[in-house]
């Protein structure tokens, strides 16, 4: 049974906002009763950071990170390592792995994995760009930082065999057990590489 609306403006309202990934035509209508709520200043406010972020956000032309100049700001880091670089999926990576304060080298996202159910192929990904990058010799590790899924390990095959050419390192981050988590608990797959990914204990935590 279809919901009856009052208003056709907040029909179509609440069907943009069911558009968004997560977002179902309930909570729609709250974010657009709640933006209702709000006085003209804020909702303009509101619409004009979206608008302006799809007109003037840009895609840095070294990593491919969302930027607002033509260089992102950490490619432009004299103070970054441009000898490593890590290769992940997407931009919410990039912050991902920026908050762990651990890594001070350069990234590059490839905008997606090799997925041929979903029609990804490598064209599609920001791969040979990457090769560019390692080609002009600057590059001396390049860390592959995908998703354990079959779609991430085939990405990095692909990247594997396309490297294979040139002079650079080529490492993963490590998959194993999480801080916290229970032995019993662990997937099989993931404790395995937790056995094979094993380092020496030093008696220290």
């Amino acid at each position: 049974m279809s919901q009856q609306y009052p208003s056709v403006l907040l029909e179509k309202a609440v069907g943009e906002f069911a558009k968004l990934p997560g977002i179902g035509r309930k909570t729609a209508m709250r974010l657009v009763l709640h933006l209702l709520r709000q006085d003209l200043q804020t909702v303009e406010a509101f619409g004009n950071a979206v608008i302006t972020l799809k007109r003037e956000v840009k895609y840095c032309k070294v990593c491919h990170n969302i930027s607002d100049t033509d260089v992102c700001q950490i490619c432009s880091n004299s103070s970054r390592d441009a000898s490593t670089v890590c290769v992940v999926e997407n931009i919410r990576d990039v912050m991902a792995v920026e908050n762990t304060q651990q890594y001070k080298g350069l990234y590059h996202v490839l905008g997606g994995v090799i997925s041929p159910m979903d029609g990804v192929g490598p064209s599609d990904l920001q791969i040979e760009s990457l090769v560019e990058r390692v080609k002009s010799g600057t590059v001396k590790e390049v860390i592959l930082a995908l998703s354990s899924t079959v779609e991430g390990d085939t990405t990095n095959f692909y990247i594997f065999r396309k490297l294979a050419p040139y002079d650079v390192k080529l490492t993963m981050i490590a998959r194993g057990i999480s801080i916290g988590d229970e032995l019993e608990y662990t997937d099989e797959v993931t404790l395995g590489r937790s056995i094979v990914n094993r380092t020496v204990f030093t008696g220290t935590m």
